[in-house]
């Protein structure tokens, strides 16, 4: 079993966690403008990078709050985690 650091209640087993897709996507100005193929870019298209990845959490099975951790995706290591708006 592994232990995730959340930034709000310290080390806890990884099945009290969610994962919630690529950390540091911007939500669009105004969606309504977007094209169905700028929407779609948006919701569906996503970096796969080999290696470490910057990515949201949620603590569902805890404090319920989202947080931001850089994970290497080659191990499954987690390097950092940090608040949401703060710097890695």
């Amino acid at each position: 079993m592994q232990l995730i650091e959340c930034p709000y209640c310290g080390p806890r087993e990884e099945v009290e966690f969610h994962y919630g897709g690529q950390a540091h996507i911007a939500y669009p100005e105004t969606p309504s403008e977007l094209s169905d193929e700028e929407w779609a870019r948006y919701v569906f298209f996503r970096d796969n990078t080999k290696g470490e990845f910057a990515e949201r959490w949620s603590h569902s099975g805890g404090c319920r709050r989202w947080f931001n951790a850089v994970r290497d995706t080659r191990t499954y290591a987690f390097h950092s985690t940090y608040r949401i708006g703060e710097k890695p």
